[in-house]
């Protein structure tokens, strides 16, 4: 039963050419059985009759035509005094359908058509009773005009459910699409914080301990304290750099509802340990606080950190043996003002914009990303005296 179900469902034309088989076969039988209608209209009501059989067969293949041959049919009908007949149950079969499914225009003729058929079709009668024939013809006209238009509007409220439904599905559609992209951008952000924090992490902490092995080759024979020292500082500051790509890629792995351990963000407060550290590594650097300090949000506080770690590693970088680097914290009363300069040989520009010289490296562009993610401003560049210098104004909210 499904399956023949299934296949009407596809085929509506054959359902439809059931019926107006049936509606032609019953026609039929009216004109071999009733006996009032002339020779004449008895010729007549079987080519009329087979016209509204199409009308039936093929109203949801072509319902703007078959609405036309209809109207015409009707129309014929009353030029040559036919008799309404069973047939006739294919003007309000038509109606429906236009309301339903043809175009608006149709749909608004069909309607029109309709209204005005009753009417139409009880004028050709003349009143033999004055009294007993007006009543009963208005008494058809209107019960014709009811069918007409209840067939109207149902069609037209199932073209309007049709519609609303088909808006429905078109609007969970649409908000999946947006769902599925908010959700692709969500990880692409995530992606790309992750991939900032790493590459603060390895470059900072790789440059320390490059520079400590480096000292430490240099000095291992003439003075083996400090090259223990440095080594010492190598260990620390690699066992510091797992511990924090562990702490990132393990929010890689973990499920939203997976426990773990979370190591807090550095901040403010730790840079003076991070200028310590890279003192240590052998870069003079001058640190000044100016302003009132106080508790930030945690999103300016990390930016912060790491800006003026990008910048310090920059410079041991691209500075030279002998350049130093200045440090100014400013806190003012809407902004967080940062001035990281350096008075080493440097590197152009343009490396730092494009990513260093194999292009690979984030400087500048993840600085950038950082402070335009809370709304601040970086301005970066050479020096005129010489070396390089990082101006940051971060808007500041409030604490933690």
């Amino acid at each position: 039963m499904q399956r023949i179900y299934d296949f009407l469902r596809r085929h509506p034309t054959w359902v439809d050419s059931f019926w107006a088989v049936v509606l032609l076969g019953i026609c039929a039988v009216w004109v071999a059985v009733d006996a009032r209608p002339s020779l004449a209209a008895r010729a007549a009501a079987a080519p009329l009759s087979c016209a509204l059989a199409l009308v039936v067969a093929l109203r949801r293949r072509a319902p703007e035509k078959m609405l036309f041959l209809a109207i015409a049919t009707g129309l014929a009908q009353l030029a040559l005094n036919v008799e309404t007949n069973p047939g006739n149950a294919a003007f309000p079969v038509i109606i429906y359908t236009c309301a339903s499914n043809g175009a608006r225009w149709s749909s608004r003729l069909a309607l029109a058509a309709g209204l005005a058929a009753a009417p139409l079709s009880m004028m050709r009668w003349p009143p033999h009773d004055r009294y007993s024939t007006i009543w009963t013809t208005l008494l058809q006209t209107f019960f014709l005009t009811v069918i007409f238009a209840l067939s109207w509007v149902i069609g037209d409220r199932l073209r309007t459910r049709r519609a609303y439904y088909a808006e429905l599905e078109e609007r969970a559609t649409r908000l999946h699409r947006e769902r599925e992209a908010q959700s692709k951008a969500a990880v692409a952000a995530e992606r790309a914080r992750i991939a900032r924090e790493l590459h603060d992490v390895v470059a900072h902490n790789v440059s320390v301990m490059v520079v400590q092995a480096d000292g430490a080759a240099y000095v291992l024979n003439t003075a083996p304290d400090q090259a223990k020292q440095a080594l010492e500082t190598i260990s620390s500051t690699g066992r510091q750099a797992l511990a924090e790509m562990r702490r990132l890629l393990g929010l890689l792995r973990a499920g939203d509802d997976a426990g773990g351990e979370y190591v807090p963000q550095p901040g403010v407060d730790q840079l003076a340990d991070l200028i310590d550290q890279v003192r240590g590594a052998g870069l003079p650097v001058r640190f000044e606080v100016a302003g009132q300090a106080r508790p930030l949000s945690s999103g300016v506080e990390l930016t912060a950190y790491r800006i003026v770690q990008e910048a310090l590693t920059n410079v041991r970088k691209h500075g030279g043996d002998a350049a130093t680097a200045s440090v100014l914290l400013g806190f003012g009363d809407a902004a967080l003002d940062l001035l990281i300069e350096d008075d080493g040989c440097g590197a152009r520009h343009e490396l730092y914009e494009q990513g260093g010289q194999d292009g690979l490296g984030q400087g500048l562009i993840g600085m950038r990303e950082r402070i335009g993610m809370i709304g601040g401003t970086l301005d970066a560049g050479p020096r005129p005296g010489g070396g390089f210098r990082i101006s940051a104004v971060l808007p500041l909210k409030t604490g933690r």
